[in-house]
């Protein structure tokens, strides 16, 4: 490995967070990454803007209602600037966007995948999890669920388990539920902080976090963790999937790429610098395993240390 290679990101970090503390050059990063995820869906058939004006459409008084706890404290970390939405994703708009862009965002992910690279991506992190289980799991925990996403694949490969879905954000909630009555799928949603749950002690075999853990810093990565060890049975697991800081893409991802990149992900130098297999163990894990189940994320599986 070259010096290069072992200094990054280094020198491109700090020269894209001089960038991004001048706020009029920040806003602007955010306004092309999020005109380049537009552009991207359309072009690969996502009718983002047609889908975003549907759900605007609706009335979501009743359904925000039916999943908000508005007792909730949202910690400091979360109220901030996410995936260039200035009300990050407290905000319907985040809400109503989450779906056409997992989609823009993963459909490069292989060559040739496209539309079909987000579905291809959740296959193959469930493709490495279900060997690891010996079991079926009964109760599963979908931490950060967003808009159900991740949720409804665990469903659909766990079709016996009771899921519940937790999420900081009442808008992702409530779009979740939503989507959920259309698909007449049975899931709990839970409003409620990831590192603080109030569920009761072992009371899931099965703790996801999918695509998360690069959206937080690291004292609360390190506060789930644990509250995910707490939540689990004997012989429980906790899966991760998420980027891949070793990945070779990130490793030559352009200075201008990364600063568009970062931009939306405020805490991701964090994640990239976290030892993620130490904070695990220090969590009352076995040491787990890390596979790559894509050019650039990793699967991440750690079991109950008994």
């Amino acid at each position: 490995m070259t010096a290069a290679a072992q200094n990054f990101p280094n020198l491109a970090v700090n020269l894209v967070n001089g960038i991004l503390a001048i706020k009029p050059l920040a806003n602007l990063a955010k306004h092309q990454a999020r005109q380049m995820m537009i552009k991207r869906a359309e072009k690969i058939g996502v009718p983002w803007t047609k889908e975003v004006e549907k759900l605007k459409a609706r009335d979501w008084s009743t359904d925000l209602a039916q999943v908000q706890n508005p007792q909730l404290s949202y910690p400091d970390y979360y109220v901030t600037s996410f995936h260039a939405y200035e009300n990050g994703n407290l905000s319907w708009q985040a809400a109503f966007e989450v779906e056409p862009a997992a989609h823009a965002v993963h459909a490069k992910i292989w060559p040739g995948a496209e539309v079909e690279g987000d579905r291809q991506l959740r296959r193959s992190y469930h493709n490495i999890l279900k060997p690891f289980l010996a079991e079926e799991p009964r109760d599963i925990l979908d931490m950060g669920c967003s808009v159900g996403l991740s949720t409804f694949a665990l469903q659909q490969v766990y079709p016996e388990a009771k899921v519940t879905g937790l999420d900081l954000s009442p808008y992702f909630l409530a779009v979740a539920n939503y989507r959920a009555q259309q698909r007449q799928a049975k899931i709990n949603w839970l409003h409620a902080a990831a590192e603080s749950t109030g569920l009761p002690d072992a009371s899931f075999d099965l703790v996801s976090l999918f695509l998360i853990c690069h959206e937080l810093p690291q004292a609360p990565t390190r506060q789930i963790f644990a509250e995910a060890r707490r939540l689990l049975r004997p012989g429980g697991h906790l899966a991760i999937m998420d980027m891949n800081p070793k990945s070779e893409i990130y490793k030559k991802m352009p200075p201008y790429i990364l600063t568009l990149l970062k931009s939306t992900e405020p805490y991701l130098d964090e994640y990239f610098s976290l030892d993620i297999e130490q904070a695990l163990m220090d969590a009352g894990f076995q040491r787990p395993t890390i596979t790559s189940n894509s050019p650039r994320h990793r699967t991440v599986i750690a079991k109950v240390r008994d």
